[in-house]
């Protein structure tokens, strides 16, 4: 039942691909990405079931939580077209009112 579940499993993550492939927007590519680590993760606990060995869910929580904090870093490079100003909350030129 589990092989069963770990081939569904990589078949929906092919499937995943070709939408960050050929996704209309960079939107879509984005989340065929995230959706692609969230499957990843599964995988990992799956095969970690499958093979007996439970480090393999320590390995997945890491890879959800890079997977989170990754998917979060990229959208706001995409929205601010950088990271520095919105870390350091330096505004930019166009953005003060004074």
């Amino acid at each position: 039942m589990f092989a069963v579940a770990t081939v569904a499993v990589v078949a929906a993550m092919a499937l995943v691909l070709v939408r960050a492939i050929k996704g209309p927007t960079l939107y879509d590519r984005v989340l065929a990405v995230n959706s692609f680590g969230t499957k990843t993760v599964l995988l990992l606990g799956l095969v970690g079931f499958l093979t007996g060995r439970p480090d393999f869910l320590d390995i997945a929580l890491l890879y959800a939580l890079l997977n989170f904090v990754a998917t979060i870093a990229i959208l706001k490079f995409f929205r601010y077209q950088a990271l520095a100003p919105v870390m350091t909350g330096v505004d930019r030129e166009e953005d003060r009112h004074d």
